[in-house]
């Protein structure tokens, strides 16, 4: 009797051992995500909104194995910092802009060829399509960072402080705030401006004293930094479909087992998608919103900013073709003429 009694209890201390061990382990085993992206954290803003979507699918459907700390607006570090982190693994994932791209990966100039898609749905066609998988191979190749979709960073207008915006001409001796891409300066010294590299940060401050005169930018950007309090005129050209990147450490990514990865892959396609669809509304409201602002706001015709395209395209693409090479300038442009069909 006295020996049952015995192994009840040491059954009863066992079970009560392996209860406390448990959690532990559990949180032992637990791998955490930093996630960063450079919008305020509110639910208006595409990058955080698309942020919470995705941490909690990743979150469920790993029971947790694997936990998502978000940094929004720019808390990780700035465009430069933010890269090396996620290129040298500090950091697990990041959505940043072309320009923040480029600081790591300069063929992401390619997509910065202006005047290229004749809507959001042929833009998405080309990110999604075969050329869409092989630019993200070179990009993994070239820096170990995978990238696992494309989302709108907003399709990218001219403000200034000075004058309305009609022709290419308008534009000469501006000084225009650009993100650091070559890519960008070429474009704005092809209308005989002058470009300034600032970085997004700083970007408010150099508008309100007159470091600058204008800046190009996605009416998604314009809000998210208030940059209409300092811009007179908007010219809605729509030079440029910038981009998000989902963009995550390759060591960090092969490092998560199969469920882990499933639900990252799956996490971030929801996110792309609401990501694109409130960039793509706040596009298309663009001259209202800018209106109601407070800004005057002037709308291009087709035959008006086929005038801005002779200009710039040739420029731009002179640059990208020396930088990144012809054969991937032409096969982004097979794969926007394959993808231009009704919208």
């Amino acid at each position: 009797m006295k020996q049952q009694k015995r192994r009840t209890l040491a059954s009863a201390i066992a079970i009560a051992a392996a209860l406390a061990i448990g959690p532990s382990v559990a949180l032992a085993q637990q791998k955490v995500m930093k996630y960063a992206h450079f919008q305020p954290a509110k639910d208006d803003q595409p990058q955080h909104k698309a942020a919470m979507i995705f941490k909690e699918h990743v979150e469920k459907q790993t029971n947790g194995s694997l936990k998502v700390e978000i940094y929004p607006a720019g808390q990780f570090g700035k465009d430069a910092e933010v890269m090396e982190a996620l290129k040298f693994g500090t950091l697990e994932l990041a959505v940043p802009h072309d320009g923040a791209i480029a600081t790591i990966f300069k063929p992401i100039a390619l997509l910065g060829i202006p005047y290229l898609f004749d809507s959001h749905a042929h833009a998405w066609r080309v990110y999604d399509s075969k050329f869409g998988e092989e630019f993200g191979n070179l990009m993994l190749q070239k820096t170990g960072v995978r990238m696992l979709a494309i989302a709108d960073n907003g399709v990218r207008h001219f403000t200034n402080s000075l004058r309305p915006v009609k022709t290419p001409a308008d534009l000469k001796g501006m000084k225009i705030r650009i993100q650091p891409s070559p890519v960008f300066k070429s474009l704005v010294e092809s209308f005989g401006a002058s470009a300034s590299a600032i970085p997004w940060a700083e970007l408010p401050t150099a508008l309100q004293s007159k470091v600058v005169d204008g800046q190009e930018n996605g009416v998604t950007n314009i809000l998210a930094a208030s940059l209409y309090q300092y811009q007179k005129y908007a010219t809605l050209d729509g030079h440029v479909w910038s981009i998000h990147a989902y963009m995550v450490n390759e060591r960090f990514f092969k490092g998560l087992n199969a469920q882990q990865q499933k639900a990252v892959v799956e996490a971030t396609a929801l996110a792309r998608d609401v990501h694109r669809k409130m960039t793509s509304e706040q596009d298309l409201s663009a001259k209202t919103v800018l209106t109601k602002l407070g800004m005057q706001v002037t709308e291009l015709s087709p035959a008006e900013i086929d005038g801005f395209r002779k200009i710039a395209q040739p420029a731009v693409r002179t640059y990208v073709e020396k930088e990144v090479g012809k054969e991937w300038v032409d096969k982004l442009m097979q794969a926007v003429d394959a993808n231009r069909k009704a919208n």
